[in-house]
Order: C-alpha cells, then sequence, then structure tokens
C-alpha cells in the first residue's frame, strides 16, 4: 500500500467526509476569520461570495446562497461550523470549528485551509500563498505543520508520490476521502505540464470527465433536496 493509500485508509476511521461543497464553505470561513476578523463570523452572503471568488480557489465554483445555507445545515450537524446569533443583528452569522474540533493551532490551521482552498501543493507552494493566514519562516516550518496534520489520528493530510520530473514531494488533504484525493492527483499531474504518453493522457482525461460528473450528480441532489422543501 503506498503512503498515500495508507494515510487515507487510516483517514476514514473518525474524519468525516466531506463533499467539495462542504470542504469549500469551511475553507472560507477560516480564511476570512484571519483575513477580515471585523466581519467575521460570516453572514450567508458574505460567504457565497467568498465561495464563488475567482481569485485563490482551485477549483473555481459558483454556489447559490440556498445551497450554500443547506452547506451550513450539514456542516452545522456535523459540528463543525456554529451559528452566531449576535445582539441587534439582523441576520444569523456562521463561525468554523475546525481549531476546536481537530485542536489545531494558526499554522496549522492555515496549513489545512490553503489545501482545502487551492487542491494538490508542495510545502513550497504552501508556504507562498499563506502568508496573510500565517507567515511562515521557512519551507521547514511548513512541513512541520504538515507533519502533524498526517500524524494525527486519524490524519487529516497525506503526502503523495512526486509526480514525474518533480523534486519535491505534495500535500493533500483527507476531508473527501481517499477516491476523491485520488481525482486530486490524477487532475494535478495532468497538469503539471509535464509531458507524457497519449495513453496516459487519455486515462488523466477520463478521471477529470469522472470527477465532473460526481460534481454534477451532487449538485443534482442538493437541488433535488432543496426542492422537497417546496413540495
Amino acid at each position: 500500500m503506498t503512503e498515500m493509500n495508507e494515510n487515507a485508509a487510516a483517514g476514514k476511521q473518525g474524519v468525516d467526509v466531506l463533499d467539495p461543497f462542504e470542504v469549500r464553505v469551511l475553507a472560507v470561513l477560516a480564511e476570512k476569520e484571519a483575513l477580515t476578523p471585523d466581519n467575521y463570523p460570516m453572514s450567508l452572503n458574505a460567504l457565497t461570495n467568498g465561495c464563488n471568488q475567482l481569485s485563490s480557489r482551485d477549483p473555481v465554483m459558483s454556489i447559490s446562497e440556498e445551497t450554500v445555507q443547506d452547506i451550513l445545515d450539514r456542516l452545522v450537524q456535523k459540528k463543525l461550523v456554529a451559528e452566531v446569533r449576535q445582539a441587534g443583528a439582523r441576520v444569523t452569522k456562521y463561525e468554523h470549528r475546525m481549531r476546536m474540533k481537530w485542536s489545531l493551532e494558526q499554522e496549522k490551521l492555515a496549513v489545512l485551509t490553503i489545501l482545502m482552498l487551492r487542491g494538490i501543493q508542495t510545502a513550497g507552494e504552501i508556504r507562498a500563498r499563506s502568508g496573510r493566514l500565517h507567515d511562515f519562516g521557512s519551507v521547514a516550518d511548513v512541513e512541520t505543520a504538515l507533519q502533524f496534520l498526517i500524524d494525527k489520528y486519524p490524519p487529516v493530510v497525506a503526502k503523495l508520490a512526486r509526480a514525474p520530473g518533480t523534486k519535491e514531494g505534495r500535500y493533500a488533504h483527507l476531508l473527501s476521502g481517499d477516491e476523491v484525493l485520488e481525482r486530486q492527483e490524477v487532475a494535478a499531474s495532468f497538469s503539471s505540464g509535464v509531458e507524457m504518453p497519449r495513453q496516459d493522457r487519455i486515462a488523466q482525461l477520463e478521471a477529470e470527465v469522472l470527477k465532473l460528473r460526481n460534481e454534477i450528480d451532487a449538485l443534482t441532489a442538493q437541488f433535488a433536496e432543496f426542492r422537497k422543501q417546496f413540495e
């Protein structure tokens, strides 16, 4: 069993498996907590805008407020999000509970958040992208935080095999389970710019199509649940 599969298998034994939309909502809450503390906890409207942001997101998403509300309700049930009703406020706001759920200090939370927002990355890429969440002094400091997340039981991050033609190891979160992680790894290898045999490129394209179909199925199921409220 590979290092990725060993970590992913362990991850099934205690971490709630989250769909890509739940991951996005949680990550945006954690990101905005650090970037815009004056506007945190977040309203539904602000959170929706953060989920649909075009920069610093991979993949870019387009999610309606109704869908975000449904996602929030699920995350509240999983105790990963809490509703906050502030005195005099006209709208309900929301805050994440990842820090308490997994006993994370800010540097560990920053690393996990960047992986949730941007997909598979090297330690160097994480350091370059996390400066506003936490200012790491070196790549070694990022690797220390990553190792903490890998060593947790169950783990929330996995170290992947090096891509062909690269020198650095890559990392991914385990919050969506190992099947999604494997599809992400294929997609990341495909976009790395390394020339590969035609048969491998076709296999990667097929994996990307499968990923898109699964995301469409998830959206269809969420829309069906939403319609039931009006039937």
